[in-house]
């Protein structure tokens, strides 16, 4: 199985969701794939929220016009083809003839147009960047992005894989009001049928899916649903998708604890899939207490040893890998060695005397964590000892997540938050990194801020990806927070289910019984 990154943790916008009105499936045929999923989303409309249960399920009905294959580069999917100008200020989009919504309708520019017209309206980062950009349909098979500005990262944001830019009919578009669309017809493998809430969700195959020829590549490429039917299955409870995938109740468990690993590589029945799924850092409160002092901060990399933090929140190799880039390795795009020996140097003597250079006299350092999530949790004990080794005086703060979330935002309550992330696509997606996103850690480096505004207007790919190094050897210098290490996740198959990959979420299209 490939090991590729699970697309970005986000918080989830509660918004209405809809239920179709299609008759039942019977889930007891051989045909069925049978899915213990995590959450249930708050709607499969992808415009409408940036729930990851919302994109992961709803890839399987929805589709985008751009992608990212197996090397995380972005690539085509409903587009043929794509080019940007030599100015960065237009993209071009050639569509793909042929493809057909669920209903039976012929895709065309009036569908695209006015599906990235209402999603740049609901996205944040569209809202950001293309506020003032227009979708223009040149002829049926033909769309331009016409932007007022050169931005070199527009293609990162129209592949986003959370909150995405579903093509959906225009008809649709046009009557969907504040709870989202009313049908769920896309393009994808899988056609929605029903949803019983906190139950599960159901699709049937699209038996008119128009796949391209390509090799698979990522989330690109040949595409088929060799199921009759996909159920997703609503099993917050981790013990219960775990012996639900045991019993052959459930053919695929997502998000299986890896204190279970051991127990599931031996039976033989199962299939461990183990992908990479994040990173975990130490975020500074940078606006007031003890690490406004960029010394202090500096003390911090030196005197914990990473690998420490990720073996006790991880517990095996398989888990974790020691990786220095806040993009990690799998994003060849930007992937680059800045840092990396700041990222190694592990010396508690240089950290006791830079915070005898600061003239630190016993403050309180103040580190807020949760037990909610037991790596999180287990990370910050680890980061209390060694500091603790090097003279300074530290207190966990323990709260559950929702009470944590709320904390975090009051600047005057921490001094560093342990905190996990799913990877990005992007660098303008590391929200600690700029000032002007007033996200909690309060970074303030002006000399991030304008190379952050040099990334998006760079020349070409090249040119950005020189600015990234630039970033990330300025992120290692003032460090908003430190990066301990990436950390991998498990899904779990059964019997005879062949295909099944993990690529920003789960694949269930490509997956055979």
């Amino acid at each position: 199985m490939r090991r590729l990154l699970f697309t970005l943790l986000f918080s989830v916008f509660l918004v209405g969701c809809t239920s179709g009105t299609a008759g039942q499936i019977d889930t007891g045929e051989e045909n069925t794939l049978n899915v213990a999923y995590m959450a249930q989303p708050p709607s499969l409309d992808p415009h409408l929220t940036v729930a990851v249960a919302t994109s992961e399920i709803g890839r399987n009905t929805f589709e985008t016009l751009l992608s990212f294959n197996e090397q995380n580069e972005v690539a085509p999917l409903l587009a043929e083809s794509f080019e940007s100008s030599d100015d960065e200020k237009s993209i071009t989009f050639h569509l793909r003839k042929g493809v057909k919504f669920h209903n039976g309708k012929e895709m065309t520019a009036d569908d695209v147009v006015a599906s990235m017209e209402r999603w740049k309206l609901l996205n944040g980062k569209a809202q950001i960047y293309f506020a003032d950009s227009k979708f223009v349909k040149e002829d049926d098979y033909t769309v331009i992005l016409k932007m007022d500005k050169p931005l070199t990262i527009a293609k990162y944001i129209l592949a986003m894989n959370v909150n995405f830019a579903a093509i959906m009919p225009e008809e649709v578009i046009e009557n969907a009001g504040e709870l989202g669309v009313t049908e769920y017809i896309g393009t994808g493998p899988f056609k929605f049928v029903d949803w019983k809430q906190d139950q599960y969700i159901q699709f049937e195959k699209n038996e008119d899916y128009q796949s391209t020829s390509a090799e698979i590549d990522g989330l690109v490429g040949k595409k088929e649903p060799l199921v009759d039917r996909l159920k997703i299955h609503m099993v917050p409870d981790t013990s219960t998708r775990t012996a639900g995938v045991q019993t052959g109740e459930y053919d695929i468990a997502l998000n299986i604890p890896t204190d279970n690993y051991e127990q599931i590589s031996k039976d033989p029945n199962l299939e461990a899939v183990i992908f990479p799924d994040g990173f975990t850092t130490a975020v500074f409160n940078n606006r007031e207490g003890v690490f406004v002092d960029k010394k202090r901060r500096q003390a911090v990399n030196l005197a914990v040893k990473k690998e420490d933090v990720l073996v006790t929140a991880y517990t095996r190799e398989e888990f974790y890998m020691l990786e220095h880039g806040i993009v990690g390795k799998d994003y060849v795009a930007w992937h680059n060695d800045q840092g990396k020996d700041v990222y190694e140097n592990h010396d508690p003597d240089a950290a006791k005397e830079l915070l005898k250079e600061t003239g630190y006299n016993g403050e309180t350092v103040r580190i807020l964590t949760t037990r909610d999530y037991d790596d999180q949790y287990q990370a910050a004990i680890v980061v209390q000892q060694q500091l603790e080794e090097i003279g300074m005086e530290v207190e966990l703060l323990v709260y559950d997540w929702p009470t944590l979330m709320e904390v975090r935002e009051d600047p005057s309550t921490y001094d560093i938050m342990i905190m996990a992330y799913n990877p990005v696509t992007d660098p303008t997606q590391l929200n600690f990194l700029d000032s002007r996103t007033n996200y909690t850690g309060w970074t303030n480096d002006p000399n991030m801020d304008a190379l952050i505004d040099d990334l998006l207007v760079a020349e070409n790919d090249e040119a950005a990806k020189e600015v990234f190094s630039q970033m990330q050897a300025e992120f290692w210098d003032y460090l908003p927070a430190v990066k301990f290490g990436d950390y991998s996740g498990i899904a779990v198959t059964h019997g005879d289910v062949t295909g099944f990959d993990h690529i920003h979420g789960a694949v269930l299209w490509n997956v055979a019984k």
